[in-house]
């Protein structure tokens, strides 16, 4: 599943976009991108949920400001209790059932706030809304507006960029179950092989958001390879450790710089 990080693409471009995100200049630099992603998990039980996430993403990147829209396309198929962006929210069942269509669509702004040459230290403060628009009744999402606020550091050295993020998500008061707000965090380094190629690895951690669940832990190891000046393709892999979130996923991206 998804973390606070709430759209798959933080899992993709987490690594590599930071200096290009908060270092835009002049009137500013509008981004379009898509891609898709596939996870699979037990989540607890004895039967596996696929979910298969395709989103749209437009990204407006101007010197100090980076705001996002990501309006996505979901399809989950496995037992009908396990909702996306949450996991289990029952018992366990053993139908299986495939539903589709619009996701959750994602609101972002991010405000760059420490930017030093000498010392090479980024700083950014990121709010983001969740939208309830994914179906509740067919299980797709809990049908309710969600809340996450986190700080994002990085460190260039050199080529290699680390960079950390605490964050804290608000759930809304789905019908039928509970919701606890969650801290969260991601840690992790990106190294830039020349400049059109990066690759990274990202360790993401969250409270549990049940009493049921299980505390999230997760790797991800993503790539990026700049095609042209204007086009960019990205890809990761993920593993899950515990019940809250995939046994494993992959997906690709490509984005293009209008």
């Amino acid at each position: 599943m998804k973390n606070a990080l709430f759209s798959i693409s933080l899992i993709a471009i987490f690594a590599t976009a930071p200096v290009q995100t908060t270092l835009a200049e002049g009137n500013g630099i509008f981004t379009l991108e898509t891609g898709m992603n596939y996870n699979t998990g037990k989540y607890g039980g004895t039967q596996s949920t696929s979910i298969l996430y395709v989103p749209v993403t437009g990204r407006y990147q101007g010197k100090s400001w980076t705001l996002k829209l990501t309006v996505p396309y979901l399809q989950i198929s496995g037992p009908y209790n396990v909702i996306y962006g949450v996991g289990m929210t029952g018992a366990a069942t053993i139908t299986n059932t495939t539903r589709s269509g619009l996701g959750d669509v994602v609101v972002a702004a991010t405000r760059n706030v420490f930017n030093s040459d000498s010392s090479r230290l980024i700083v950014n403060m990121t709010g983001k809304v969740k939208l309830g628009t994914a179906s509740s009744a067919q299980g797709m999402g809990t049908g309710t507006t969600d809340y996450a606020f986190q700080s994002e550091v990085y460190q260039l050295t050199g080529s290699l960029t680390s960079f950390g993020t605490l964050g804290y998500k608000v759930y809304g008061r789905p019908t039928g179950y509970s919701l606890n707000n969650v801290l969260y965090g991601h840690l992790g380094g990106s190294y830039r092989f020349d400049r059109e190629t990066n690759g990274g690895m990202m360790l993401s951690l969250a409270q549990k958001s049940t009493l049921t669940s299980s505390p999230r832990i997760e790797v991800v190891f993503s790539a990026s390879q700049k095609l042209d000046k204007n086009l960019k393709a990205q890809g990761y892999v993920l593993k899950g450790f515990t019940n809250s979130v995939p046994n494993w996923g992959a997906g690709a991206s490509v984005a293009y710089i209008l």
